[in-house]
């Protein structure tokens, strides 16, 4: 017998969201972002560096895979996968498609599938006997198949009107890759009791592209802790103890080589940083944690507390032992890196599970709480997108495009008839969204997260169709590279000192120019120098053979400046 839940679901309250307008809410999503735009400081641009390099090199040289390098540099992160899949697409593209944009499609699929993977999961974990909503006395009660589906709606939108999501989900970098594999990790584990060999090979994908990813920790410890609450569950009339063994030995086994894999290809690098060591940290900490996760963590809450009987037995309720745990692996590897932002990332598929659990318990009150809070905050927001860029296009009012100049010196706005037609057309969708909402089609249990999910996804919309040019031009290292290449000329030969890895993508993209390390032999007639890294110069160049020509700043950030230097003497190579 499982405890009552306090789930009550009438059937009239599963009501189905419509297929295509839940298709276009996610292209909406995935799209921007994608098409259009340069790539961008820091990590976007620095993972984009090492799948040029990887593409330039061929095929040839398994080391060279094995070990992406930049300049003598190997990555950030630990990864192989995410620089491997951007370069194949880069080799893989046709020549009219620019590699910055063929390096994204593979990434583009891959949020693509974290959304539907996501919706899968938790309709597996919706219909597990501990999800089910509390059967009434005359019947009338939603049947498991149509409220597996209204939940899944329901997660999906979490997801999608989660605030942290919208840039790390847009960038070609291996945090999304991650985000990807986990899901799928997730997906499998919460679809093993239900389905067949499916939610097995989706664990074994995302464990290994997790390994692969750089995370082969967090791989091994969701493999071992999905292993552990697969065996803990009950056993199902429709799923025998034998069966569940052999479920349970396979998980074992895959993760195992998930962890086998990792040593075999030395990814094991930790990179424990110290807990925090002061309040001023803890407290940045909980202010990320609060905005990144809006407005899934408070959904999340009041389903702990809703379900709050169902804890004391999470063995017979995967649909938030699964998601707990998934969370809490998270948010340890976010406490315990530097990288606190893309590691708290993993966590958000799990908590749009436990936010949508909060849905059939949810009072009409604390729903239309929901609304209006969703509805002024996207709205004002909006407002301020749309008035931002008739002031940059029109100088009325003035404040906003003085405040632009100011903040971007030396940007000129322009138009473009394409973004200004699915701008438009993206908020006439959230006017008619907006009144649908407040009209009398309320019964789906999905129905508090639509604005959330509709606000979220206008607001990216927007800001990478009406504000993609200042963006890009704030973000891109594109007018730092023209400035320098101004003085040195497009085809120069550049020894290069103190460069981030960002930095060097960014001229061997935007130059393109030809970087060499500096030493004692001027081999370039021209030296760029990072100004942070200039008192450092002398150990690495004979001074004599360099005249500073001038210092470049990047117009959006007055801390990062550039040195440009001229041979002076004539050496042999």
């Amino acid at each position: 017998m499982y405890p009552p839940t306090p789930a009550i679901v009438a059937q009239g309250s599963v009501r189905r969201l419509p297929r295509v307008a839940l298709l276009l809410l996610c292209l909406a999503y995935i799209l921007p972002g994608y098409i259009g735009r340069d790539p961008w400081k820091n990590a976007d641009i620095a993972a984009f560096g090492y799948m040029g390099e990887l593409a330039r090199g061929g095929f040839n040289g398994l080391q060279a895979w094995l070990n992406p390098s930049m300049m003598g540099q190997p990555p950030e992160v630990d990864a192989l996968l995410p620089y491997w899949l951007g370069a194949w697409a880069i080799q893989a593209a046709p020549g009219w498609m620019t590699p910055d944009f063929a390096a994204r499609i593979p990434f583009g699929l891959m949020l693509a599938l974290t959304l539907m993977a996501t919706w899968y999961a938790v309709y597996n974990l919706a219909r597990s006997p501990g999800a089910q909503p509390v059967a009434f006395a005359f019947g009338g009660e939603a049947l498991p198949a149509d409220y597996a589906r209204a939940m899944a709606d329901g997660g999906l939108l979490a997801l999608i009107g989660t605030l942290g999501l919208a840039q790390f989900s847009h960038e070609t970098t291996p945090a999304l890759a991650q985000l990807c594999f986990v899901t799928l990790v997730f997906y499998g584990l919460a679809a093993m009791p239900l389905r067949g060999a499916l939610p097995l090979l989706a664990v074994a994908t995302g464990l290994t592209g997790l390994t692969l990813s750089g995370g082969p920790v967090v791989a091994l410890l969701l493999g071992a802790g999905g292993t552990v609450l697969y065996w803990l569950d009950p056993a199902d009339p429709d799923h025998p103890n034998s069966h569940r063994g052999r479920w349970v030995v396979g998980l074992g086994l895959l993760t195992l080589s998930a962890a086998a894999l990792a040593w075999a290809l030395d990814l094991w690098q930790w990179r424990i940083a110290p807990p925090r060591a002061n309040w001023r940290e803890w407290r940045s900490l909980g202010r990320l944690f609060l905005w990144f996760t809006w407005p899934v963590w408070p959904l999340a809450a009041w389903t702990l507390w809703r379900w709050r009987r169902q804890l004391g037995q999470l063995s017979r309720h995967r649909h938030l032992a699964l998601p707990l745990w998934f969370v809490a692996v998270a948010i340890g590897v976010t406490l315990l890196t530097r990288a606190s932002d893309r590691s708290l990332l993993l966590a958000l598929p799990a908590l749009a599970t436990l936010a949508a659990f909060a849905l059939p318990t949810l009072e009409r009150s604390v729903s239309a709480l929901i609304d209006w809070f969703t509805l002024i905050f996207f709205t004002i927001c909006v407002t301020t997108i749309w008035g931002v860029w008739v002031s940059m296009q029109t100088g009325f009012p003035r404040q906003p495009a003085a405040n632009v100049a100011k903040l971007a010196p030396g940007f000129e706005p322009s138009f473009s008839v394409i973004a200004f037609a699915a701008a438009l057309l993206g908020t006439l969708a959230w006017i008619w969204l907006v009144r649908w909402r407040v009209g009398r089609h309320r019964a789906a249990i999905w129905k508090s997260l639509v604005l959330p999910a509709g606000g979220a996804t206008l607001c990216w919309l927007l800001l990478m169709t009406l504000w993609l040019p200042v963006l890009d031009y704030a973000r891109s290292y594109a007018p730092l590279v023209q400035r320098v290449t101004t003085l040195t000329g497009r085809s120069a030969c550049l020894q290069s000192h103190g460069l981030s890895r960002a930095q060097i993508a960014a001229f061997k993209f935007h130059g393109p120019l030809t970087l060499l390390p500096a030493d004692r032999q001027a081999r370039c007639p021209w030296l760029i120098v990072d100004a942070q890294d200039v008192a450092t110069l002398a150990q690495f160049v004979v001074a004599d053979q360099w005249e500073l020509k001038g210092t470049v700043r990047r117009p959006t950030d007055r801390n990062e400046s550039i040195l440009v230097y001229r041979r002076v003497t004539r050496t042999d190579p």
